[in-house]
């Protein structure tokens, strides 16, 4: 088995991983799409994302009608300026962005748990029912 180098994996450019939060910018938006920039929860593998520019996900946001919300899984609170708020992944809108041209980045380190990425693959799945 080959392993990296923490020296030579900063070495090489940022790419989004799996059930990390990236910053995007969601405009253009049409009708009841998110807006400007939101954290997005990365669904698509790091390898996809580098070798496309894309990246497949779910927005974010700390809108507190989404506790009711059956298509929100709250997965912590949001820090900064929204600091103690819930933080909720809406599951009833995946998207893909060229992550690249959007001027995507990480979020501070911030990765979402096993538990809740888990959540939200299942309530995803209950949505789009792919097998």
């Amino acid at each position: 088995m080959v392993t990296r180098s923490r020296a030579a994996a900063a070495a090489l450019p940022w790419v989004p991983e799996r059930q990390q939060v990236i910053w995007i910018d969601c405009n253009p938006q049409a009708g009841r799409e998110m807006r400007d920039v939101h954290p997005f929860l990365v669904l698509s593998p790091r390898a996809f994302n580098d070798r496309t520019s894309l990246v497949i996900g779910l927005p974010m946001t700390t809108a507190p009608y989404n506790a009711g919300n059956p298509f929100a899984v709250q997965v912590g609170s949001a820090s900064g300026r929204k600091a103690g708020a819930g933080s909720f992944v809406l599951c009833h809108q995946p998207k893909s962005f060229d992550w690249r041209m959007r001027g995507g980045k990480p979020h501070g380190g911030m990765q979402v748990s096993d538990d809740a990425f888990a959540q939200v693959l299942l309530v995803l799945g209950q949505i789009i029912q792919l097998g």
